[in-house]
């Protein structure tokens, strides 16, 4: 595979000319925010709530940038089009620099852009396995429900999850209540109604979870976000499904060593993952619209 562009503080570049100043504290401290995002016929899927959150979640934090909305958005369609992609995984990453002295270093803009990568079918078709994480959220930690460098436990989360054999992790909060996986937001399916955490639990406002909500009301399926889930509700369930943006929607059919359902993807999940599709499809059709 040919070598990849990047786009690199207003020009794309190389990937391998990109460089960061030793002080950018994105690389120090984990002080930077990104959004990832998936491209389909050389659209990205929902591209303005994406930039919408992370340009939100750099005001929250009171992080230094030089990007707005309208360079970012332009920065992507550019991006895709120099790599020649028209599926792939995205990525924008913002830090706000650093300070060496007196004198502040420039803040940093980064978008990639490669290919999807080729996720197992039998994930969708079968389903995967979950553990339940042995860390837990903080409901008081500025960074959790958003996209931040702050990411290392999640990544010791995967990697627990990995070496029993799962795929995804499920985090808890200290208060015993359910919040989202590693890099995914949950839900579950309780006689037939579905049910994800509440943004205050705190979770990622997920583009791909409003989503889902929004599908559940176009299609008539009950959905509820305002009620916290416990461990006993989790373990209720009779479906159970994770979604992000690049790996979409996956079914959970076992959770530690508690079977799902009848430990196949259920009817529910299954007429969301075809709506979805559908929606995709639809919103980054090649003469549909860029947002």
């Amino acid at each position: 595979m040919p070598s990849l562009n990047v786009y690199f503080n207003g020009r794309i570049i190389p990937a391998g000319q990109a460089c960061i100043g030793i002080d950018d504290a994105g690389f120090l401290h984990g002080a930077s925010v990104f959004t990832t995002m998936l491209a389909r016929n050389g659209r990205v899927f929902r591209l303005d709530r994406h930039i919408k959150r992370l340009l939100d979640t750099v005001a929250v934090l009171g992080l230094r940038t030089d990007a707005a909305a309208e360079s970012l958005t332009a920065a992507a369609a550019d991006l895709l089009a120099a790599n020649r992609l028209k599926d792939a995984r995205m990525r924008i990453t913002l830090t706000p620099g650093g300070v060496h002295g007196e004198e502040a270093s420039p803040t940093t803009t980064l978008v990639t852009a490669e290919p999807l990568p080729a996720y197992p079918p039998e994930w969708y078709e079968k389903g995967i396995n979950a553990i339940v994480s042995s860390y837990r959220q903080l409901s008081g930690d500025p960074t959790c429900g958003r996209k931040t460098g702050c990411y290392f436990t999640r990544i010791l989360a995967a990697r627990e999850a990995a070496e029993k054999g799962a795929q995804e992790a499920l985090f808890y909060t200290t208060d015993n209540r359910l919040a989202e996986a590693c890099f995914c937001s949950v839900f579950l399916v309780l006689d037939g109604k579905v049910r994800t955490p509440p943004l205050d639990t705190p979770v990622l406002p997920g583009v791909v979870r409003q989503a889902v909500i929004e599908l559940c009301s176009s299609m008539g399926i009950a959905c509820d976000d305002s009620r916290p889930l416990t461990v006993h509700e989790m373990l209720s369930a009779g479906e159970a499904f994770v979604t992000a943006s690049c790996s979409g929607i996956r079914p959970v059919v076992m959770i530690e060593r508690h079977a799902v359902g009848d430990q196949r993807p259920g009817p529910v999940t299954k007429k969301i993952m075809v709506a979805y599709q559908d929606l995709v499809n639809k919103e980054c059709a090649s003469d549909g619209p860029t947002g």
